[in-house]
């Protein structure tokens, strides 16, 4: 495969306090190199013989490969990051407000960041990750350390081959300068591609695709701000006596039994059940008593996923 260049995306002499020695300097040597670098590595891959080619030749081939095609991305990114009044346009007002709290916010954390670079190197990015639904502000260093899954619709270079010519050392100068030049325009272009991502697909049980989930995170939430609900350990009565721990506030029901015990259920408080993963026990606990009238859902994660987030256990007498 051949990697092809991607023509600027603004007119270099209309930057204000850019210089155009420097933009042509940055997109000839620094991208133009790391696209040149990227199609030799190529080339050398597409000639292996890789049954016979020794693995320290493929490993090192394949990590150059990734730092190459990185800085071919993120200097893309940044280049089209550039040409416009620096002014965030609405729509991401609101997103930045949304996830950071304010623009000013989300601004000081990105400057500090890039500050906090100077006299080193690396890239300072906001990325949007389909995950959490929310934008990012992230380090990527050597081209090769980025946000697993993340998006990144703005990208600022702070390796000083950025800078220098205009700067010298006063980054700082230069973060101010990249700000005042941001195209947001084309940022929220790339935000609304962005958003459009779905998130990595979760676990979907179809036989209990009707009964309701609670997050670890939520239950220790409702249970910090002491709000009433009945916390139900269902792990089957084998798993159970092995173990050690309970999880504080939450008492053991045989889940062989629930017709026995679930009569002694409050109808007026939500209920939470929970087995070893969040599996078939769980939910189906959940749903018996979801018959039986009662407001309950079944812990996602289970008890491990309680464990994972820190969540109180008590030790079993």
């Amino acid at each position: 495969m051949r990697y092809n260049l991607v023509p600027y995306h603004f007119r270099p002499w209309l930057l204000n306090g850019l210089s155009q020695r420097l933009v042509e300097s940055h997109y000839e040597n620094n991208y133009g190199g790391a696209l040149r670098r990227l199609n030799a590595i190529a080339e050398r891959l597409a000639s292996l013989d890789l049954a016979t080619t020794p693995n320290y030749v493929v490993n090192g081939l394949k990590r150059e490969e990734l730092i190459a095609l990185n800085s071919t991305l993120l200097h893309e990114l940044y280049f089209a990051s550039l040409g416009g009044d620096g002014k965030p346009t609405e729509p991401l007002v609101r997103a930045l407000s949304s996830d950071f709290g304010s623009v000013d916010r989300w601004r000081s954390e990105f400057v500090a960041m890039g500050n906090a670079l100077s006299g080193g190197s690396g890239w300072v990015l906001v990325s949007y990750l389909p995950r959490d639904r929310r934008l990012v502000n992230q380090y990527a260093a050597d081209h090769s350390q980025a946000l697993a899954g993340g998006i990144p619709i703005l990208a600022l270079d702070m390796y000083e081959h950025a800078y220098h010519l205009d700067f010298g050392a006063n980054a700082s100068a230069y973060v101010d300068a990249f700000m005042r030049n941001a195209d947001w325009t084309s940022v929220q272009a790339r935000y609304e591609d962005a958003s459009k991502v779905e998130p990595p697909r979760s676990l979907v049980q179809k036989e209990f695709e009707d009964v309701p989930a609670i997050g670890p995170e939520e239950l220790k939430a409702l249970m910090d701000a002491g709000s009433r609900v009945q916390v139900i350990d269902t792990r089957p009565k084998h798993y159970f006596t092995r173990s050690s721990e309970i999880m504080s506030g939450a008492v053991w029901r045989d889940p062989d039994r629930i017709a026995e015990w679930a009569g002694d259920l409050s109808k007026e408080d939500p209920v939470v059940v929970f087995c070893a993963y969040g599996f078939h026990v769980g939910c189906g606990a959940a749903a018996a008593l979801r018959k039986e009238g009662l407001d309950a859902r079944y812990l996602a994660g289970g008890h491990s996923a309680w464990k994972a987030i820190g969540g109180p256990l008590t030790l079993r007498g």
